[in-house]
């Protein structure tokens, strides 16, 4: 019986590049987070952008 494969995470670094591209040894935790509060901020301030 077959798997089904999320098709970005199957196609990374092959037609798709990364969302993120940072790299943290200690203050991983905190820059993860601040990705992901700027990326929800980017995400409501251009809803409505096209």
């Amino acid at each position: 019986m077959g798997r089904k494969v999320n098709p970005i995470g199957f196609r990374l670094g092959i037609t798709t590049e990364h969302q993120s591209r940072w790299f943290a040894e200690r203050n991983y935790t905190e820059l993860l987070h601040e990705d992901i509060r700027l990326r929800k901020m980017v995400l409501t301030r251009l809803a409505n952008a096209s």
